[in-house]
């Protein structure tokens, strides 16, 4: 499905990064996360040139859990087009969110897998580097704080990224991207009973197991 996707996207070639929207606004959506870009790239060379050497995509979809995440797969970070298209988006977020995704692509490069012991320090980490990026950003206080408050939550709360919760999170963040995408109700609920079928065949085989 990702082939499908990144073929059927429309493109752009930003400093050697493919950029790429696979969405029903690609041109708008495309212009804004340039936009970001230019932003990153004029108020911090140090940031823009960490994503022009470390990733090979930014790619605009429809993510089930996450305004952004790192696919190692494909080398990317990805965007969810209801993050990007929002007026309350601001460039300064899509460039943060890219920093952000930008790090753990890093630290991929540095073979610190995203292990589930390891998740909260690696997201500590990653907002780190994010807040470091828009504390020199003017007029950002909001965002500032909002990075803060993320460093000191994550950092401490280890079992937000267990296997199991971020399991539960993609499944119901699925439905809402499928009915986002025009899915019918009637559609959407199957797959919701379907899924919640097989948690509960999951649980009964662990309890049996043990």
């Amino acid at each position: 499905m990702d082939r499908i996707g990144l073929r059927l996207s429309t493109v752009r070639d930003i400093d050697g990064v493919w950029v790429g929207a696979f969405t029903n606004q690609d041109e708008p959506i495309l212009r804004r996360v340039a936009a970001a870009l230019q932003l990153m790239k004029q108020q911090s060379p140090l940031h823009y040139s960490r994503v022009i050497r470390n990733l090979d995509r930014i790619w605009i979809n429809t993510l089930p859990n996450a305004c952004a995440q790192y696919s190692r797969r494909l080398n990317a970070c990805e965007l969810d087009e209801r993050f990007v298209v929002v007026d309350e988006t601001t460039p300064e977020m899509i460039a943060s969110a890219i920093v952000h995704e930008t790090t753990h692509a890093r630290l991929e490069r540095y073979g610190v897998a995203y292990d589930e012991a390891k998740r909260h320090r690696i997201e500590a980490i990653c907002l780190r580097r994010e807040l470091n990026f828009v504390s020199g950003l003017a007029g950002c206080e909001a965002l500032q704080e909002k990075c803060r408050r993320s460093v000191d939550y994550y950092s401490t709360t280890p079992e937000f990224f267990l296997d199991r919760n971020m399991q539960q999170r993609f499944q119901d963040g699925s439905l809402e991207a499928l009915r986002h995408l025009g899915v019918p109700n009637w559609l959407v609920a199957l797959i919701s009973k379907v899924a919640s079928l097989r948690r509960r065949l999951r649980s009964s085989r662990a309890a049996s197991a043990r």
